[in-house]
């Protein structure tokens, strides 16, 4: 199957770190800035990224692929929209959403590890975008991303391919820090 356009925007952005010389990264506030418009979401009222920034990651990543991005993006929880089309199961590139102590967590499902944790590629993870593994028992909903319909200005649901919900297999260190 073809790598789907979102993933592969994520994927670009691998390794990219929250601090940049003690200061927070010039690409995260870009994102920070460019929020609001894309789809129905809110604008971004600040700018820095010690605020964690999982939910900016998603919204970036869909937002420039002209996917819906839910309108309080910055909150994990927010991203259990019913705009999109919830799932059952994993599919891979479905947005994952997550509880940890504190709040929340999301990201993008890209695989499996042999123990059955779901690999997801995710901003703020480990202060980075990486992809780590994580517990289902954490999971809160898997969500298919909408297409934004820019004329009418609301998300049109769509659903992957059946394929997609075959999560091919690898290897990540379990997350430790989404906050």
């Amino acid at each position: 199957m073809n790598e789907l356009p979102w993933i592969a925007e994520a994927r670009k952005h691998i390794g990219l770190h929250e601090k940049v010389n003690g200061r927070s990264n010039p690409v995260i506030l870009q994102w920070l800035k460019n929020m609001g418009q894309y789809s129905n979401e809110h604008r971004a009222w600040w700018a820095e990224s010690d605020t964690p920034w999982c939910g900016l990651f998603v919204g970036h990543v869909l937002g420039v692929c002209g996917r819906y991005v839910t309108k309080n993006w910055f909150r994990a929880s927010a991203w259990n929209d019913t705009a999109m089309t919830k799932l059952t199961k994993p599919a891979y590139g479905c947005i994952v959403t997550f509880t940890r102590t504190g709040g929340g967590h999301v990201g993008f499902v890209v695989g499996q590890d042999k123990a059955g944790r779901l690999l997801v590629l995710g901003g703020n993870q480990g202060n980075r975008v990486s992809i780590a593994a994580f517990d289902k028992s954490r999971v809160t909903g898997y969500w298919w991303p909408g297409i934004w319909d820019k004329a009418n200005k609301q998300a049109v649901k769509s659903v992957p391919a059946a394929g997609r919900y075959t999560l091919p297999v690898g290897s990540a260190a379990v997350s430790r820090s989404e906050a």
